[in-house]
């Protein structure tokens, strides 16, 4: 591969083409799936079976510097379309040149939970939200990477749709 990546030079979350601004850092959602312990005849022991394209539930993590007025919007007890967008920095190894590439992930969240963080002088206060991801979605210089969508029974990873089957089967 001739691009390595370098870091993250910045990063912008947007709702509703609003640019929400004082957010410190987001921790994205893991993907992980969902599994099932088999046992019994024919089998020495015991296997851990993935359940193809079942997803455990999904959080997000917004950390915010004080309790902002997107921190405030974002508790709202209602769902949000959140855009983040990513400047990621590469090192092209064939042309010797650094290179941008764009991120981006895209999420329908429900708040969980907001904390107003610690009051302290002169410090931030490190407010911080926690989000329940219900559509989570990932590009990459525009190419999707992935799009979990549970209620649509949607598993797509690099262009494969894991559910297509389980939706088939269900008549949906």
């Amino acid at each position: 591969m001739s691009k390595q990546p370098e870091a993250i030079i910045d990063f912008e979350v947007y709702e509703d083409a609003v640019n929400f601004v004082g957010i410190a850092n987001i921790t994205p959602p893991d993907i992980t799936y969902l599994s099932q312990t088999i046992t019994g005849a024919g089998i020495g022991g015991n296997i851990e079976a993935v359940l193809i394209g079942m997803m455990e539930a999904m959080t997000c993590q917004m950390n915010f510097r004080s309790v902002t007025d997107a921190a405030t919007k974002l508790a709202e007890p209602r769902k949000h379309n959140i855009d983040v967008r990513i400047a990621e920095q590469y090192w092209d190894t064939v042309d010797t040149a650094k290179e941008v590439q764009v991120d981006k992930f895209v999420m329908l969240v429900v708040p969980k939970t907001t904390s107003p963080g610690q009051i302290a002088p002169a410090s931030a206060s490190a407010a911080s939200g926690q989000y329940a991801v219900y559509r989570y979605e990932a590009y990459k210089n525009g190419k999707e990477l992935w799009c979990i969508d549970p209620f649509n029974y949607i598993c797509r990873i690099n262009g494969t749709d894991y559910m297509a089957d389980v939706r088939k089967a269900l008549g949906k």
